[in-house]
Protein backbone atom coordinates (compact mmCIF):
# COMPACT_ATOMS: atom_id res chain seq x y z
CA UNK A 1 0.00 0.00 0.00
CA UNK A 2 1.53 3.38 -1.23
CA UNK A 3 -0.28 6.59 -0.16
CA UNK A 4 2.26 9.65 -0.77
CA UNK A 5 -0.13 12.37 0.58
CA UNK A 6 -1.56 11.91 4.64
CA UNK A 7 -4.58 13.41 2.78
CA UNK A 8 -5.08 10.06 0.90
CA UNK A 9 -5.24 7.85 3.96
CA UNK A 10 -8.59 7.27 5.22
CA UNK A 11 -9.51 7.51 8.79
CA UNK A 12 -9.71 3.65 9.04
CA UNK A 13 -6.31 3.40 7.11
CA UNK A 14 -4.44 5.63 10.03
CA UNK A 15 -6.25 3.27 12.46
CA UNK A 16 -4.98 0.16 10.90
CA UNK A 17 -1.35 1.97 10.05
CA UNK A 18 -1.54 3.26 14.31
CA UNK A 19 -2.33 -0.52 15.56
CA UNK A 20 0.38 -2.30 13.21
CA UNK A 21 2.88 0.27 14.61
CA UNK A 22 1.76 -0.26 17.90
CA UNK A 23 2.14 -3.88 17.70
CA UNK A 24 -0.01 -7.05 18.42
CA UNK A 25 0.11 -6.93 22.28
CA UNK A 26 -0.75 -3.47 22.48
CA UNK A 27 -3.39 -3.61 19.77
CA UNK A 28 -5.37 -6.54 21.12
CA UNK A 29 -5.69 -4.47 24.65
CA UNK A 30 -7.03 -1.92 22.12
CA UNK A 31 -9.24 -4.21 20.75
CA UNK A 32 -11.10 -4.84 23.91
CA UNK A 33 -12.38 -2.06 24.42
CA UNK A 34 -13.86 -1.38 20.71
CA UNK A 35 -17.45 -2.62 19.37
CA UNK A 36 -17.46 -6.11 17.04
CA UNK A 37 -18.21 -3.77 14.16
CA UNK A 38 -15.21 -1.73 14.84
CA UNK A 39 -12.82 -4.61 15.04
CA UNK A 40 -14.37 -6.24 12.03
CA UNK A 41 -13.82 -3.13 9.99
CA UNK A 42 -10.39 -2.57 11.37
CA UNK A 43 -9.05 -6.04 11.03
CA UNK A 44 -10.36 -5.84 7.34
CA UNK A 45 -8.30 -2.42 6.97
CA UNK A 46 -5.07 -4.21 8.75
CA UNK A 47 -5.82 -6.93 6.60
CA UNK A 48 -4.96 -4.99 3.41
CA UNK A 49 -2.05 -3.42 4.39
CA UNK A 50 0.68 -5.47 2.88
CA UNK A 51 3.17 -2.74 3.37
CA UNK A 52 3.41 0.73 5.32
CA UNK A 53 5.37 3.61 3.98
CA UNK A 54 7.88 5.03 6.83
CA UNK A 55 6.48 8.33 5.76
CA UNK A 56 2.92 7.53 6.27
CA UNK A 57 4.00 5.88 9.64
CA UNK A 58 5.61 9.02 11.16
CA UNK A 59 2.61 10.98 9.85
CA UNK A 60 0.07 9.11 11.33
CA UNK A 61 1.76 8.47 14.72
CA UNK A 62 2.41 12.07 14.39
CA UNK A 63 -1.28 12.73 14.23
CA UNK A 64 -2.12 10.60 16.79
CA UNK A 65 0.42 12.60 19.23
CA UNK A 66 -0.87 15.93 18.30
CA UNK A 67 -4.61 14.85 18.94
CA UNK A 68 -3.81 13.56 22.67
CA UNK A 69 -1.98 16.88 23.29
CA UNK A 70 -4.80 18.81 22.45
CA UNK A 71 -7.43 16.52 24.04
CA UNK A 72 -5.34 16.62 27.31
CA UNK A 73 -5.24 20.37 26.97
CA UNK A 74 -9.23 20.56 26.44
CA UNK A 75 -9.72 18.55 29.27
CA UNK A 76 -7.28 21.12 31.56
CA UNK A 77 -9.05 24.35 30.36
CA UNK A 78 -11.67 23.83 27.49
CA UNK A 79 -11.39 24.16 23.61
CA UNK A 80 -10.15 27.81 23.63
CA UNK A 81 -7.74 26.85 26.05
CA UNK A 82 -6.26 24.28 23.70
CA UNK A 83 -6.46 25.60 20.98
CA UNK A 84 -4.43 29.14 22.39
CA UNK A 85 -1.48 26.57 23.56
CA UNK A 86 -1.06 24.80 20.46
CA UNK A 87 -1.03 27.87 18.83
CA UNK A 88 1.60 28.93 20.78
CA UNK A 89 3.58 25.51 20.01
CA UNK A 90 2.75 24.64 16.61
CA UNK A 91 1.05 27.93 14.89
CA UNK A 92 -2.05 29.28 14.59
CA UNK A 93 -3.53 27.30 11.29
CA UNK A 94 -1.80 23.85 12.57
CA UNK A 95 -3.74 24.76 15.57
CA UNK A 96 -7.08 25.31 14.39
CA UNK A 97 -6.93 21.95 12.11
CA UNK A 98 -6.18 19.49 14.98
CA UNK A 99 -8.76 20.99 17.15
CA UNK A 100 -11.33 21.20 14.59
CA UNK A 101 -10.31 17.58 13.40
CA UNK A 102 -10.89 16.18 17.20
CA UNK A 103 -13.84 18.15 17.65
CA UNK A 104 -15.72 16.74 14.63
CA UNK A 105 -14.63 13.50 16.05
CA UNK A 106 -16.30 13.76 19.57
CA UNK A 107 -19.02 15.25 17.89
CA UNK A 108 -22.75 13.70 18.66
CA UNK A 109 -24.96 14.01 16.09
CA UNK A 110 -28.36 15.77 17.39
CA UNK A 111 -31.14 13.10 17.95
CA UNK A 112 -28.11 10.43 18.90
CA UNK A 113 -30.56 9.47 21.51
CA UNK A 114 -33.78 8.94 19.24
CA UNK A 115 -32.40 7.28 16.63
CA UNK A 116 -31.92 4.44 19.02
CA UNK A 117 -35.52 4.19 20.21
CA UNK A 118 -38.30 1.70 19.00
CA UNK A 119 -40.14 3.47 16.05
CA UNK A 120 -43.14 2.52 17.31
CA UNK A 121 -42.15 4.51 20.80
CA UNK A 122 -40.94 7.26 18.87
CA UNK A 123 -44.13 7.97 17.09
CA UNK A 124 -46.05 8.50 20.56
CA UNK A 125 -43.18 10.43 21.33
CA UNK A 126 -43.43 12.85 18.55
CA UNK A 127 -46.42 12.84 16.77
CA UNK A 128 -47.76 15.79 19.03
CA UNK A 129 -45.27 18.02 17.94
CA UNK A 130 -45.19 20.53 15.87
CA UNK A 131 -44.64 19.53 11.96
CA UNK A 132 -41.51 21.24 11.89
CA UNK A 133 -39.88 19.70 14.86
CA UNK A 134 -41.39 16.19 13.52
CA UNK A 135 -39.45 17.24 10.20
CA UNK A 136 -36.09 17.87 11.77
CA UNK A 137 -36.05 14.42 13.84
CA UNK A 138 -37.04 12.74 10.47
CA UNK A 139 -34.18 14.43 8.74
CA UNK A 140 -31.44 13.04 11.00
CA UNK A 141 -32.88 9.51 11.61
CA UNK A 142 -32.10 6.60 9.61
CA UNK A 143 -34.13 6.54 6.51
CA UNK A 144 -35.72 3.56 6.38
CA UNK A 145 -36.72 4.60 10.39
CA UNK A 146 -37.61 7.56 9.47
CA UNK A 147 -40.24 6.18 6.75
CA UNK A 148 -41.90 4.18 9.17
CA UNK A 149 -43.02 6.90 11.31
CA UNK A 150 -44.25 9.22 8.16
CA UNK A 151 -46.08 6.30 7.24
CA UNK A 152 -48.05 6.28 10.45
CA UNK A 153 -48.40 9.84 11.11
CA UNK A 154 -51.85 11.67 10.00
CA UNK A 155 -52.57 11.78 6.29
CA UNK A 156 -53.29 15.56 6.90
CA UNK A 157 -49.09 15.53 8.74
CA UNK A 158 -47.26 13.71 6.29
CA UNK A 159 -47.09 15.90 3.41
CA UNK A 160 -46.54 18.70 5.58
CA UNK A 161 -43.43 16.93 7.49
CA UNK A 162 -42.23 15.87 3.80
CA UNK A 163 -42.19 19.39 2.10
CA UNK A 164 -40.61 21.03 5.14
CA UNK A 165 -37.65 17.99 5.22
CA UNK A 166 -37.70 18.81 1.58
CA UNK A 167 -36.83 22.73 2.21
CA UNK A 168 -34.69 22.38 5.21
CA UNK A 169 -31.07 23.36 4.53
CA UNK A 170 -28.65 24.35 7.92
CA UNK A 171 -29.90 24.59 10.96
CA UNK A 172 -28.16 26.32 14.12
CA UNK A 173 -26.86 24.88 16.78
CA UNK A 174 -29.19 27.10 18.90
CA UNK A 175 -31.95 25.89 17.40
CA UNK A 176 -31.18 22.29 18.11
CA UNK A 177 -30.55 22.65 21.64
CA UNK A 178 -33.58 24.38 21.99
CA UNK A 179 -35.60 21.41 20.25
CA UNK A 180 -33.83 19.16 22.47
CA UNK A 181 -34.85 21.03 25.64
CA UNK A 182 -38.30 21.38 24.55
CA UNK A 183 -38.12 17.14 24.31
CA UNK A 184 -37.72 16.47 28.02
CA UNK A 185 -34.08 16.28 27.41
CA UNK A 186 -34.70 12.56 26.56
CA UNK A 187 -32.28 13.68 23.30
CA UNK A 188 -28.88 13.80 22.90
CA UNK A 189 -26.78 16.90 23.34
CA UNK A 190 -25.03 18.37 20.88
CA UNK A 191 -20.84 18.61 21.59
CA UNK A 192 -19.61 21.02 19.22
CA UNK A 193 -21.10 24.40 17.78
CA UNK A 194 -20.56 23.58 13.61
CA UNK A 195 -23.56 23.61 11.78
CA UNK A 196 -25.17 20.59 10.80
CA UNK A 197 -26.67 20.01 7.60
CA UNK A 198 -29.83 17.59 7.33
CA UNK A 199 -32.82 17.54 5.44
CA UNK A 200 -33.07 18.47 1.54
CA UNK A 201 -34.46 16.83 -0.75
CA UNK A 202 -31.91 13.83 -1.65
CA UNK A 203 -32.94 13.37 2.55
CA UNK A 204 -37.21 13.01 1.55
CA UNK A 205 -36.77 11.19 -1.41
CA UNK A 206 -34.49 8.36 0.22
CA UNK A 207 -37.54 8.64 2.92
CA UNK A 208 -40.25 7.96 0.68
CA UNK A 209 -38.45 5.34 -1.07
CA UNK A 210 -39.03 3.49 1.88
CA UNK A 211 -42.44 4.37 2.63
CA UNK A 212 -45.27 1.77 1.24
CA UNK A 213 -46.68 2.78 -2.08
CA UNK A 214 -50.18 4.63 -0.52
CA UNK A 215 -48.68 6.58 1.42
CA UNK A 216 -46.12 7.74 -0.84
CA UNK A 217 -48.94 8.61 -3.39
CA UNK A 218 -51.30 10.59 -0.52
CA UNK A 219 -47.98 12.72 0.15
CA UNK A 220 -47.35 13.64 -3.64
CA UNK A 221 -50.83 14.25 -4.81
CA UNK A 222 -50.67 16.68 -1.63
CA UNK A 223 -47.26 18.03 -2.49
CA UNK A 224 -48.41 18.44 -6.02
CA UNK A 225 -51.94 20.61 -5.21
CA UNK A 226 -49.32 22.63 -2.38
CA UNK A 227 -46.12 22.75 -4.48
CA UNK A 228 -45.99 21.62 -8.05
CA UNK A 229 -42.45 22.50 -8.84
CA UNK A 230 -41.18 20.42 -5.09
CA UNK A 231 -43.29 17.57 -6.29
CA UNK A 232 -41.95 17.03 -9.65
CA UNK A 233 -38.32 17.83 -8.37
CA UNK A 234 -39.18 14.69 -5.85
CA UNK A 235 -40.81 12.44 -8.36
CA UNK A 236 -38.07 13.20 -10.69
CA UNK A 237 -35.32 11.70 -8.16
CA UNK A 238 -37.41 8.95 -6.95
CA UNK A 239 -36.49 6.74 -9.85
CA UNK A 240 -33.56 7.30 -12.05
CA UNK A 241 -32.79 5.30 -15.28
CA UNK A 242 -30.80 2.91 -13.89
CA UNK A 243 -33.26 1.87 -11.18
CA UNK A 244 -34.90 -0.15 -14.57
CA UNK A 245 -32.54 -2.95 -13.50
CA UNK A 246 -34.81 -3.64 -10.61
CA UNK A 247 -37.90 -4.18 -12.55
CA UNK A 248 -39.21 -7.67 -13.93
CA UNK A 249 -38.63 -8.88 -17.25
CA UNK A 250 -42.23 -8.56 -18.25
CA UNK A 251 -42.39 -4.74 -17.27
CA UNK A 252 -39.15 -3.61 -18.88
CA UNK A 253 -40.81 -5.30 -22.05
CA UNK A 254 -43.70 -3.12 -21.65
CA UNK A 255 -41.95 -0.29 -21.25
CA UNK A 256 -40.43 -0.78 -24.14
CA UNK A 257 -43.56 -0.73 -26.20
CA UNK A 258 -44.21 3.03 -25.21
CA UNK A 259 -40.58 4.08 -25.78
CA UNK A 260 -39.12 5.94 -28.82
CA UNK A 261 -36.24 3.75 -30.20
CA UNK A 262 -33.85 6.74 -31.11
CA UNK A 263 -34.86 8.35 -27.20
CA UNK A 264 -33.77 4.46 -25.89
CA UNK A 265 -30.78 4.82 -27.99
CA UNK A 266 -29.72 8.22 -26.46
CA UNK A 267 -31.00 7.21 -22.89
CA UNK A 268 -28.38 4.22 -22.75
CA UNK A 269 -25.37 6.06 -23.99
CA UNK A 270 -24.64 7.29 -20.62
CA UNK A 271 -25.24 4.28 -18.73
CA UNK A 272 -22.65 0.58 -17.27
CA UNK A 273 -22.81 -2.16 -19.46
CA UNK A 274 -25.21 -3.76 -16.67
CA UNK A 275 -28.20 -1.46 -17.59
CA UNK A 276 -27.45 -1.78 -21.28
CA UNK A 277 -27.34 -5.47 -20.99
CA UNK A 278 -31.08 -5.66 -19.25
CA UNK A 279 -32.56 -3.76 -21.90
CA UNK A 280 -30.90 -5.80 -24.50
CA UNK A 281 -31.82 -8.73 -22.73
CA UNK A 282 -35.69 -7.86 -23.00
CA UNK A 283 -35.64 -7.40 -26.74
CA UNK A 284 -35.52 -9.67 -29.87
CA UNK A 285 -32.14 -10.35 -30.90
CA UNK A 286 -32.42 -8.16 -34.46
CA UNK A 287 -33.64 -5.52 -32.20
CA UNK A 288 -31.32 -5.73 -29.95
CA UNK A 289 -28.90 -5.29 -33.11
CA UNK A 290 -30.41 -2.45 -34.39
CA UNK A 291 -30.53 -0.57 -31.32
CA UNK A 292 -26.63 -1.19 -31.00
CA UNK A 293 -26.22 0.22 -34.46
CA UNK A 294 -27.94 4.09 -33.62
CA UNK A 295 -26.29 3.57 -30.71
CA UNK A 296 -22.35 3.64 -32.63
CA UNK A 297 -23.88 5.68 -35.35
CA UNK A 298 -24.84 8.82 -32.89
CA UNK A 299 -21.39 9.07 -31.80
CA UNK A 300 -20.69 11.47 -28.56
CA UNK A 301 -23.75 13.21 -27.39
CA UNK A 302 -24.09 15.89 -25.10
CA UNK A 303 -24.63 14.88 -21.45
CA UNK A 304 -27.98 16.89 -21.40
CA UNK A 305 -29.65 15.60 -24.35
CA UNK A 306 -29.18 11.68 -22.70
CA UNK A 307 -30.52 12.69 -19.06
CA UNK A 308 -33.18 14.40 -21.53
CA UNK A 309 -34.15 11.35 -22.84
CA UNK A 310 -33.31 9.22 -19.21
CA UNK A 311 -35.98 11.49 -18.17
CA UNK A 312 -38.51 10.87 -20.47
CA UNK A 313 -38.57 6.76 -20.31
CA UNK A 314 -38.70 7.67 -16.54
CA UNK A 315 -41.43 9.18 -16.87
CA UNK A 316 -43.52 6.47 -19.18
CA UNK A 317 -42.19 4.14 -16.37
CA UNK A 318 -44.47 6.05 -13.73
CA UNK A 319 -47.44 6.19 -15.77
CA UNK A 320 -47.42 3.03 -16.42
CA UNK A 321 -47.10 2.32 -12.43
CA UNK A 322 -49.77 4.66 -12.14
CA UNK A 323 -52.12 2.90 -14.63
CA UNK A 324 -51.53 -0.33 -12.59
CA UNK A 325 -49.50 -1.99 -15.55
CA UNK A 326 -46.27 -2.43 -13.88
CA UNK A 327 -44.70 -2.95 -10.63
CA UNK A 328 -42.32 -1.08 -9.04
CA UNK A 329 -40.83 -2.95 -5.89
CA UNK A 330 -40.83 -0.49 -2.85
CA UNK A 331 -39.10 -1.51 0.11
CA UNK A 332 -41.36 -2.27 2.99
CA UNK A 333 -43.86 -4.15 0.69
CA UNK A 334 -44.75 -7.44 0.48
CA UNK A 335 -45.36 -8.63 -3.45
CA UNK A 336 -48.97 -10.00 -3.74
CA UNK A 337 -49.81 -12.56 -6.21
CA UNK A 338 -53.23 -12.78 -7.53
Amino acid sequence: MHQSKKSQLTGRQKAAIFLVSLGSDVSSEIFKHLREDEIEQLTFEIARLDKIEPDDKDRVLQEFQEMMMAQEFISQGGIDYARDVLERALGTQKAIDIVNRLTSSLQVRPFDFIRRTDPSHLLNFIQGEHPQTIALILAYLDPQKAAMILAELPHNVQADVARRIAEMKRTSPDVLREVERVLERKLSTLASEDFTQAGGIDTVVEILNNVDRGTEKIIIEALEEEDPELAEEIKKRMFVFEDIVLLDDRSIQKVLREVDTQELAKALKGVDAEVQEKIFRNMSKRAAQLLREDMDFMGPIRLRDVEESQQKIVNIIRKLEDAGDIVVARAGEEELVV
